[in-house]
């Protein structure tokens, strides 16, 4: 289970999920673009559902619990990113299963 911290805000998620949500959030703010993030709260947090405004002035952390880069799925990758442009912006969903899976092997595709 890794983490994203922000701000003074630490949301864990599963490592698969947090390294989809650190290409897609890397990505916009290279570009200089700030969104909505939102997702699911577990039943431990209370269910629910929470959002934070991503800002590239807004310290960012990303703390992954295993060693190695997870695959990365490009179609749910394209879901996300398409959910972040939006006006309702990112919203974190379950991945969908596809055929097509890469390896990251490069920190600097993200």
């Amino acid at each position: 289970m890794g983490s994203l911290e922000y701000g003074n805000k630490t949301v864990e998620f599963g490592d698969r999920i947090l390294a989809h949500i650190q290409i897609v959030i890397v990505r916009k703010l290279r570009r200089g673009e700030s969104f909505l993030l939102s997702w699911k709260d577990s039943s431990e947090t209370g269910h629910g559902r929470s959002s934070i405004w991503v800002h590239p002035a807004i310290p960012l952390y990303f703390k992954f619990h295993g060693g190695r880069s997870p695959s990365v799925n490009p179609v749910w990758l394209a879901e996300l990113t398409l959910s972040a442009d939006s006006s309702f912006g990112m919203l974190i969903t379950s991945e969908k299963t596809s055929p097509k899976i890469t390896q990251q092997t490069n920190s600097r595709e993200c």
